[in-house]
């Protein structure tokens, strides 16, 4: 019984969180097209969300950052293909197109240097998490520190992110991916130790907790190149055709 009343309460707050606010602006002059043109599997695609959990979000991770996809389908396949998996707040871990993030401005994260082994496994695995649900626990604790908005000092913030169920078949959409990447060993934000120190030694490193993870850490990692389409297919600022407007366009 008491498992139904929260878990009615959590779906009701996963609801009110996911409506879309209103005043949302696209600056990104890339249409989605151009951007699937370049995707890789394995791209980790960023999105800056408009609905009231990507405001919590990002004012806790303090970043423009709000969700984040895996890219699973073959290179240079049309937007329409649903190719990116994602935890969504309602619907679960689901695979959606990158037509989906038509409105939002993105961002592409790359790791480098993927084997095709290892590329192979993160998306067999990721597959393997289709149908698994949302953490509705962490919506409630989002929700909490949303309506709240407290002045959060930064060293707490990503803390309050992790707070969660914990349960195997439930995540959020950063913590999936994180935990995806750290199944073949690849490196997002790790942890130097403390034990290297001078004289060349090789240094160690150690995981962080794959809830520890938000959207942001992927375009902060030193180990995913950001993917920039214009720049690509091989941009010239030259063949920009400029044209000057009045002050009057500008106040538009």
């Amino acid at each position: 019984m008491a498992h139904s009343i929260t878990r009615g309460i959590g779906n009701r707050l996963a609801s009110f969180l996911s409506k879309s606010l209103s005043g949302y602006q696209r600056l990104d002059t890339v249409s989605v097209e151009e951007i699937a043109c370049v995707l890789m599997p394995g791209d980790v695609v960023l999105v800056e969300g408009n609905t009231r959990i990507s405001v919590a979000i990002k004012y806790l991770s303090q970043s423009s950052w709000s969700h984040a996809c895996l890219y699973i389908g073959e290179a240079g396949a049309s937007s329409a293909e649903p190719n990116l998996l994602e935890a969504d707040l309602r619907e679960g871990v689901r695979l959606v197109a990158l037509d989906h993030y038509r409105d939002f401005n993105l961002r592409i994260c790359r790791p480098v240097s993927l084997s095709e082994e290892d590329c192979k496994a993160l998306i067999e695995n990721g597959r393997s998490r289709l149908g698994h649900k949302y953490d509705l626990k962490n919506v409630i604790d989002l929700v909490r520190y949303m309506i709240q908005k407290p002045a959060v000092p930064q060293r707490y913030r990503r803390a309050m992110i992790s707070l969660g169920s914990g349960e195997p078949t439930k995540a959020i959409c950063s913590t999936l991916i994180a935990e995806l990447f750290q199944s073949i060993d690849y490196p997002i934000l790790p942890i130097l130790g403390p034990e290297c120190g001078e004289g060349g030694e090789v240094p160690i490193y150690y995981r962080r907790h794959f809830t520890h993870f938000t959207p942001r850490d992927f375009d902060l990692s030193p180990y995913f190149r950001v993917v920039k389409p214009t720049l690509e297919a091989g941009f010239d600022y030259r063949s920009i055709n400029w044209q000057d407007r009045s002050t009057s366009d500008y106040a538009q």
